[in-house]
């Protein structure tokens, strides 16, 4: 258990949650594990399916706070809530400032300089870590680039050049990646991004960690009450989970394309667990699947320190993080949205 942000988020699948008091309680295999008084939350998140009791499921509807449950792996199930008061308000906050130009370009703005900053950060340590592997070079060239866009996508003006300056970045980050691929170069080529369908071995991989942390990221917005489909730079259109779009950017390049690299230079996997279909698409096998998901859990258990809060959470807490900066930004209590600038 964790608690991050005035919110309690119980991780193990094992744990239930009950009423003492004014304590929140919870228990693992009968054995209590940890007390927090209620009235020092706003938000309860549990990753588990043995639940609440009904006791604190009806002290949590009385007080306004949001009760949410997710899968072990952190798919969103429910959210549960008393009398409509707060959700509606910050919902509101949000389609307010989705149609206020303004400050929607300086939400995406920040989303952006994170995505950005991470790129920049994950090519130096390469050049840092393997100097004798790497073209410098070639890495430094594209170092300085993504460094004179921040400066550029600090003073734009309008989202039309925000996605210009972006798209300029991601090709240049995409253009060196290759030279992060330390072993396995001939079985794991990589020529810059595709997508729908992904035509190579990394494009695949890449393509179903960005899945996996948009669902992380939609379940996180769902937790702290905001809209998954209403963002501020990715355009709204149904079925599309816009805002949780827009916060993966800057989460992307540290824990997506890391992950990614991680695993080929590793040797975690190989080329045989790859299939290309007859139109060109390149899709895991059964196995690897499986392989990918349980070294994903597993990369979200890792622990670091936040650079904005300041305090020590997991991987995947990160999204739950981020989530409320931006909620306590659109309710006012914060003077801008804090992107995740990883060092």
């Amino acid at each position: 258990m964790k608690k991050l942000l005035n919110v309690l988020y119980v991780t193990s699948q094992d744990s239930y949650l009950s009423l003492d008091g004014e304590n929140v309680v919870v228990f693992e295999q009968e054995k209590e594990i940890g007390r927090v008084p209620l009235h020092n939350l706003e938000g309860i998140v549990s990753f588990g399916y043995r639940g609440v009791s009904p006791a604190l499921m009806g002290a949590c509807a009385d007080r306004n706070v949001s009760l949410c449950f997710l899968t072990p792996q952190g798919r969103f199930l429910a959210r549960i809530m008393g009398k409509v008061r707060g959700n509606v308000l910050l919902r509101k906050q949000q389609y307010e400032a989705s149609n206020d130009k303004d400050k929607a370009l300086n939400i995406a703005k920040n989303c952006i300089l994170g995505k950005v900053y991470n790129t920049r950060w994950v090519v130096e340590r390469a050049v840092r870590d393997h100097k004798l592997q790497v073209d410098v070079e070639r890495l430094e060239r594209a170092s300085s680039f993504l460094q004179n866009s921040l400066q550029n996508i600090e003073n734009c003006s309008d989202m039309s050049q925000l996605r210009g300056y972006e798209g300029e970045a991601a090709s240049i980050y995409f253009g060196v990646l290759d030279q992060l691929i330390l072993q396995q170069k001939k079985d794991f080529v990589f020529s810059g991004r595709n997508k729908r369908p992904p035509l190579d071995n990394i494009n695949a991989m890449l393509s179903f960690a960005y899945t996996l942390l948009t669902s992380m990221m939609a379940s996180a917005l769902e937790a702290v009450g905001l809209d998954p489909y209403v963002g501020f730079m990715h355009t709204d259109r149904p079925g599309r989970a816009s805002l949780a779009l827009d916060l993966i950017e800057e989460l992307r390049p540290v824990f997506a394309d890391r992950f990614v690299l991680t695993l080929i230079n590793k040797r975690m996997v190989t080329k045989k667990e790859f299939i290309q279909k007859e139109n060109g698409a390149v899709i895991f096998n059964d196995k690897a699947r499986r392989e990918f998901l349980i070294e994903w859990q597993d990369r979200k258990k890792g622990v670091i320190t936040h650079p904005f809060l300041g305090e020590k959470v997991e991987w995947g807490m990160v999204p739950f993080a981020q989530a409320m900066l931006l909620a306590r930004y659109l309710r006012g209590e914060l003077d801008e949205y804090p992107p995740f600038f990883w060092k």
